[in-house]
């Protein structure tokens, strides 16, 4: 079974990958932990494409079963195995972003006040999570967004298990497991 799981920053991937892995007894593995070299504070230096898709291949391939949770539609084509379910989340913006608010804080602390580097890279951060819902047309914006994400469903030509709305994370894991 692999399980591909996607959404907007803080629309509760992560949160409701480890959850189903537990339930299902199976791999999680969250697309920043490939995406992003490990640094202190975490966060600030990419790793290299090709490395980025040789790891995942090399570890998704060992594994039978698993769940992949992230934004990965730009990855390349020849990254994954066939996905035997994808799951697309969406909350509204007010609620993803007080969400991502409260978890910057969780993660960094004050820090994210009162140090000005920290300041600036907060601020940077919430700007670009922030564009998310608003149509690129309107924003210009070219990074993960909406329509990228809903562009990218259209293309698979398959059957996208869409959850969108605030829903707890035992009804999502009902609904994914209706289709499972």
């Amino acid at each position: 079974m692999k399980i591909h799981l996607f959404g907007a920053s803080s629309s509760g991937v992560t949160t409701l990958g480890h959850a189903l892995a537990k339930k299902l007894n199976i791999s999680y593995f969250d697309s920043d932990q490939y995406f992003w070299l490990p640094t202190n504070p975490p966060f600030t230096s990419k790793r290299n494409p090709e490395e980025r898709n040789q790891l995942i291949k090399t570890e998704l391939t060992a594994t039978e079963n698993w769940i992949f949770g992230g934004s990965s539609v730009s990855w390349g084509d020849d990254v994954f195995p066939k996905f035997d379910l994808i799951v697309f989340l969406w909350l509204p913006p007010e609620i993803r972003l007080k969400r991502l608010k409260e978890r910057e804080f969780e993660r960094y602390g004050s820090a994210i006040y009162e140090n000005p580097d920290r300041n600036k890279a907060y601020q940077e951060f919430m700007e670009w999570a922030s564009k998310y819902d608003i149509d690129p047309k309107e924003s210009g914006f070219t990074g993960r967004s909406l329509k990228v994400h809903e562009d990218w469903i259209k293309s698979l030509k398959r059957e996208v298990l869409e959850i969108r709305g605030d829903f707890s994370i035992e009804e999502r894991i009902q609904k994914i497991m209706k289709c499972l």
